[in-house]
């Protein structure tokens, strides 16, 4: 059975709302990444809404929260207080830096944690500045951590009846992407360059040029590589010791790219990512953003959603990217208005009509 995600929301409601393209009235941003949720409106600096919110625990199988370390405790919900409430809680909380360590009640959003991590270090051309990706890809790795270690909690509160505390911290989602970047660290003690499309350890390896275009190229070792020396009419790179290996193509990257670089614009991007592609080598067009949603693979994955909204009508968005065979996802509602269940919220929670009255003339929803 699907779980029920409750949004408690402050009376302003939360911010993306009013964020990103509005749509007669509605932030299509907000539809996004609030599909399947209830909204509460609590004012939680009233003890009558942290009322509400203790018996609504008590009521959770997980608490998600993205608070400054300590806030939720000022509150009163400490840790004791929780395990009080709910012995088989999950809480998770998403952060700017975690609960421990001289950051810990430093304000942070997705750009600092990219300044920060060391992530934006590394992209640029060599001679540019740090640059940010385009995306806000901190606080999206740390949506899919909090997923996974949530996961992981509720498996573990299941068999042992306990529940724990998980934590996942936008900077440190961003530590964790370095890979391969970290590990060279580690084991030369050399900052790395800005490579730009370039790969660091791998050659002939990122954006070229073709008669109308420029094609991504991704021959990430010397198989492929190897398939790309037929595939371009050139046998004999696959011998010559200035290119038979990794090593020595990543020591001469600019006369290898050279090469392959010159096969390429002699044809049409189209021509090269089938016949590329045909040979086994990875190899794909640079798309824009309009180029993707017409794209037919990501139409057959469905990746775009036309979803019903009840006043807004159709709302397009993204669709899922993970494919489960016996309970495929889906979108069972649209975002919700600010506040729309509120008053169901509180009746599955045993208030009284009396009750519930009391607390919206009082201002707690």
């Amino acid at each position: 059975m699907a779980r029920r995600i409750i949004k408690v929301e402050a009376p302003e409601g939360d911010p993306v709302r009013r964020q990103g393209a509005i749509k007669n009235g509605l932030s299509w941003y907000f539809a996004q990444f609030n599909r399947n949720k209830r909204s509460i409106r609590l004012d939680l600096r009233k003890p009558e809404a942290r009322d509400v919110l203790a018996r609504l625990i008590e009521r959770s199988d997980v608490l998600v929260e993205n608070f400054r370390p300590g806030v939720l405790a000022r509150m009163g919900f400490t840790e004791a207080r929780l395990k009080e409430l709910r012995p088989p809680l999950v809480i998770c909380s998403i952060n700017g830096f975690g609960s421990t360590g001289p950051y810990r009640d430093r304000p942070a959003f997705d750009f600092i944690a990219q300044a920060m991590s060391g992530f934006m270090s590394v992209n640029g051309g060599p001679d540019d500045p740090p640059l940010r990706s385009g995306l806000p890809i901190s606080d999206l790795i740390a949506g899919l951590y909090a997923a996974l270690s949530i996961t992981a909690s509720v498996l573990h509160a299941r068999q042992t009846g306990q529940g724990q505390r998980t934590e996942v911290s936008l900077t440190n989602g961003m530590v964790s992407l370095l890979a391969y970047i970290a590990t060279n660290y580690f084991a030369t003690g050399a900052a790395p360059a800005r490579s730009g499309n370039d790969h660091p350890i791998a050659a002939p390896y990122g954006l070229f040029p073709t008669r109308d275009g420029q094609i991504a190229l991704a021959p990430a070792d010397d198989a492929f590589f190897r398939r790309l020396a037929d595939a371009l009419n050139e046998p004999g790179l696959k011998t010559d010791p200035l290119y038979a290996t990794q090593d020595a193509r990543v020591a001469n990257r600019a006369r290898i790219n050279a090469i392959v670089g010159g096969r390429l614009a002699a044809n049409t991007s189209a021509f090269w990512v089938e016949t590329l592609n045909a040979a086994g080598v990875p190899c794909g067009p640079v798309h824009s953003v309009a180029d993707v949603f017409q794209d037919p693979q990501i139409i057959a994955q469905h990746m775009v959603l036309d979803v019903p909204h009840p006043v807004h009508g159709l709302i397009q968005m993204l669709g899922f990217p993970m494919k489960f065979s016996a309970t495929p996802c889906q979108v069972r509602s649209a975002a919700p208005a600010l506040g729309e269940h509120s008053e169901a919220i509180l009746a599955e929670l045993e208030f009284s009509p009396a009750e519930r009255n009391a607390l919206r003339l009082g201002g707690v929803i």
